[in-house]
């Protein structure tokens, strides 16, 4: 965390209009912040800087945001980071998820939406309390294991035989979820309600698949066919538990 009480985030756009937009409205809303136009002032921020998320938009002049977070990944990265794409990106999004971003919001969005999305995900980090007026947990406060591995919603830490497993928000948010429903099935729209509190949009469908996709690479001996996190045909998904 950078200074008393504010979260330091990293807004990355080549749009100067929106980038300085987005730093004074976040500035506004209790956030350090510090901005790049491209990946490769990103990368020199991220060297002599720490932050607590960023911001990334997909589109930008030489390496683009998805690259730049994938790469981030690839070297150990944990950063929370929210994706900023166009509605007609749905790809792009896709492309995200694979690469580990934490989030992604379709331009254009109200300036208030992406507060309470980066709010949430600190959240989900323990970068921020939870808000008093509200109650955002999914799943309860019970320790819930599968073969070797654990997982508690109140502190969304996933582990195996006592040993942390990193899970993007994202990826938190998935399995609280499919914790809260264990032993039922639960469709994708269902999924992506209880973690988003938002209708499915065209992309949803596909983002809950990857996210699935990459929960089983988490803690299935063999993700190809997966013991615990299954696939009910034509219906949705179902997570069983010992």
């Amino acid at each position: 965390m950078t200074g008393v009480d504010q979260p330091h985030i990293l807004v990355v756009d080549d749009d100067d209009r929106l980038r300085d937009l987005l730093s004074r409205y976040l500035g506004e809303n209790g956030f350090s912040v510090s901005a790049a136009r491209d990946a490769a002032q990103a990368r020199a921020s991220l060297a002599g800087l720490q932050f607590d998320l960023i911001v990334l938009d997909v589109l930008m002049p030489g390496e683009k945001g998805v690259d730049l977070a994938r790469s981030l990944r690839e070297s150990g990265s944990r950063v929370p980071i929210l994706l900023l794409t166009a509605l007609s990106e749905t790809e792009d999004r896709i492309a995200g998820l694979e690469a580990g971003v934490d989030d992604y919001l379709a331009k254009p969005f109200e300036p208030r939406e992406l507060v309470l999305r980066i709010e949430a995900i600190l959240r989900r980090y323990g970068e921020m309390p939870e808000p008093a007026e509200e109650v955002t947990e999914i799943a309860g406060s019970e320790i819930v294991c599968f073969g070797r591995f654990s997982f508690d919603p109140a502190k969304m830490n996933l582990q195996r035989d006592g040993e942390h497993v990193y899970l993007t928000s994202a990826e938190q948010a998935l399995l609280a979820a499919l914790i809260k429903r264990r032993g039922q099935t639960t469709s994708r729209e269902q999924l992506h309600e209880m973690i988003s509190g938002n209708a499915i949009d065209p992309a949803a469908s596909r983002s809950i698949d990857v996210q699935v996709t990459r929960l089983r690479r988490k803690f299935e001996e063999d993700p190809k066919q997966p013991r615990y996190l299954q696939t009910v045909r034509g219906r949705g998904y179902v997570l069983y538990a010992d």
